[in-house]
Formats: C-alpha cells, sequence, structure tokens
C-alpha cells in the first residue's frame, strides 16, 4: 500500500532529483575516462568519436542532456523550498521543470539526428 506522502507529486520530484543526481555520477567516471583517452591515445579517442554516431549513443545523450535538465530543475526546486515562503502552486512549477527539462533534452535530440 502506497502512502499518500509517496503519491504527492513533490515526493515524486524527490526522488526523480535524486535518480538523476546517482545517474550522473554513475556516468561522470566514464566521461574523464573519455576526456583523458584524448591526452594518452587519441587514436582510440577517435574509434569512441565515430561509434558516437551511432542512433543508441545519440538516443543516450539525449537521456543525459535530460538528466542533466531535470537534476538542475530539481535543485532549483530545492532552493526555492528553502528560501521562499511555501505555497500550493508549487506542484505545478515542479511539473513544469520537468516539462522543459524535456523540452531542453529533446531540442538537444532534435540537432544531433
Amino acid at each position: 500500500m502506497v502512502s499518500y506522502a509517496r503519491a504527492h507529486p513533490l515526493w515524486l520530484a524527490f526522488v526523480l532529483h535524486r535518480v538523476s543526481g546517482l545517474a550522473l555520477a554513475l556516468f561522470l567516471p566514464l566521461h574523464f575516462w573519455v576526456l583523458s583517452l584524448a591526452l594518452t591515445r587519441p587514436e582510440r579517442l577517435d574509434q569512441f568519436l565515430s561509434f558516437t554516431e551511432q542512433p543508441a549513443v545519440k538516443l543516450a545523450e539525449f537521456g543525459l542532456i535530460f538528466l542533466l535538465a531535470v537534476h538542475m530543475f530539481g535543485g532549483l526546486r530545492l532552493m526555492a523550498m528553502e528560501w521562499l515562503p511555501w505555497s500550493a502552486p508549487q506542484k505545478t512549477l515542479a511539473a513544469g521543470a520537468v516539462g522543459v527539462a524535456v523540452l531542453i533534452s529533446g531540442t538537444f535530440f532534435l540537432q544531433v539526428v
């Protein structure tokens, strides 16, 4: 049985913020490894960059941009909750933040496809 608190949209925003932060933290070692290839093995970096032209990688980049946008707007939501007085429309703002994150990541996706 799901409690009322876990069905609340702002609880779902909290979970999305935590999951996006965890996913981004797991992505960072791969990102740093690829950056190190530019200094240590440029030929391997070229191979990896050619691999990134595949459609599945472009879809993963969309996911990454979505996670970045969601995490950024989730952080802004948290700062607003801490520094601004509580108001009922915060649920709408949280949903709007996810919508803007989809818009940002979708725009990026359409540019790379």
